[in-house]
This record gives structure tokens, sequence and C-alpha cells, in this order.
């Protein structure tokens, strides 16, 4: 797809759905977005417990983590088996259902991660 205009671009097509505003392919294709990295962090790895928008159910959030999207995949997958709960990954941020800091803190150092936790 060729573009005229740096400041018009197509957002959407019938034909493919969304479409990526950097590589111009579908996003379901995107493969710009995949290989990102997340944002840079200061080298420590955050545990932080949350309540809010979960109506009072704990999940425990771990952020700061130096992967790429794949790495973050693994890493989640071996914290949730350990915890022996479920969880997802949101926008690079971890995130394990329940109050699991002080397991995974443990864990976290284990794999020579410097860990801190964070809020309350």
């Amino acid at each position: 797809m060729k573009i005229q205009n740096k400041n018009s671009s197509v957002v959407y097509s019938t034909e493919s759905g969304k479409l990526c505003s950097d590589c111009h392919e579908p996003a379901v294709k995107c493969s710009c977005r995949k290989k990102q990295m997340p944002v840079q962090s200061d080298g420590i790895v955050r545990l932080i417990r949350e309540t809010k928008g979960r109506k009072g159910k704990g999940v425990t959030l771990i952020t700061g983590v130096p992967l790429d999207i794949e790495g973050l995949k693994k890493l989640a997958t071996t914290l949730k088996q350990k915890c022996g709960s479920g969880g997802s990954i949101k926008e690079g941020v971890i995130e394990i259902q329940g109050d699991h800091r002080d397991m995974l803190e443990q864990e976290l150092v284990g794999m020579g991660y410097k860990v801190k936790r964070a809020g309350g």
C-alpha cells in the first residue's frame, strides 16, 4: 500500500479490518508491534497488590521486567504455576490472581532480578 500524503493514511479497511499505523499491514498480521520491547525500566522489578476495578478481588502486579513479549509470557506461565493461580499479561505488566507477593518475591530473586514491593 502506497501512502501519498504523510498526514493521511487508511485506518480501517473493509477487506482486512484495522490496520497498523507503522507498517500499514492488517493489525492481526502486524509484525512490527510484536517485536517491540516494553518500556525500559530502571532495572527493578516491582510487586504491587491491587484491588481497584476488580470488585474487591486482589491481584499481584509485576512491573519493570526487562523482557520482550515472548519472555514475559514464559515468565508469567512459570510464576502462575508456582502460585497455583491464574493471571494474564496486559501492556507489559504481569497480573497474577491473588496476593502472592511473598512467593513471587522469592522466585524472582532466585531468577536474579532485583525486586521491590511497591504500594500498600
